[in-house]
């Protein structure tokens, strides 16, 4: 395979069929070898965690196809940490969307003068440009229009999507006992219709999950969805 780029969690590939694969690290988002979802740099690395990341991502993936929800996922292998995805034209230099359930993390630290730690929302969506350099800023609906990026209209789809597959993994982690904080995705526009899909993954690297006041970290939280 030919290796086209390298990300913070993830290396990009070219099968020799010309289909994308992506290989997913033991790398993780965090600050001061702390792991954090809402970080925009690795923090730390953790053996093993790349397979349980994927073989998370799978399930939710495959769960979601089902449900009749466009996904990029084709198929995993697990033994070698490589998804197989349709290609994807990405907004911008790509956005991420952040549901959010409690108020924590970075959106406390702005609001808190508003709303007390760990106050519920219901099902709030904010959207950040992927910018390291300008740590991951977040955009309006007007901006994105008038920039360029994606139009009223796709941001209504966007919004709309978005909703259904966070509350639905929100479902899928009730019936684990564990409530979902927050939840970092990713979408890009299939090529052949031009749909919004979900791209990316689904893993314990972009959520913030917890069991009754106890944080469940990456590798335990994939525990309960796959098996060894």
């Amino acid at each position: 395979m030919e290796l086209i780029y390298t990300g913070k969690t993830k290396n990009v590939y070219r099968n020799d069929a010309g289909q994308t694969v992506l290989e997913f690290k033991d790398d993780v988002t965090g600050e001061d070898g702390k792991f954090d979802p809402g970080a925009n740099q690795v923090g730390l690395s953790i053996e093993g965690v790349g397979q349980k990341n994927l073989g998370m991502s799978a399930y939710f993936f495959e769960k979601l196809n089902t449900e009749g929800i466009l996904t990029h996922y084709i198929s995993s292998d697990l033994d070698g940490n490589f998804m197989t995805v349709r290609d994807a034209q990405i907004f911008g230099k790509g956005l991420e969307v952040i549901t959010r359930y409690r108020a924590v993390g970075s959106f406390y630290r702005r609001f808190g003068d508003y709303i007390e730690e760990g106050a519920p929302l219901d099902t709030y969506m904010e959207v950040t440009l992927k910018d390291d350099e300008r740590g991951d800023p977040f955009i309006s609906q007007d901006a994105l229009d008038q920039l360029g990026i994606l139009s009223k209209e796709d941001y209504e789809t966007l919004e709309s999507l978005n909703a259904q597959i966070a509350d639905f993994i929100q479902a899928e982690l009730a019936t684990k006992g564990l409530e979902l904080y927050d939840l970092k995705l990713e979408f890009g526009l299939e090529q052949e219709m031009g749909q919004i899909m979900l791209i990316d993954e689904i893993s314990g690297g972009n959520m913030r999950v917890f069991k009754g006041d106890e944080s469940i970290e990456p590798l335990a939280l994939a525990a309960y969805f796959i098996e060894g």
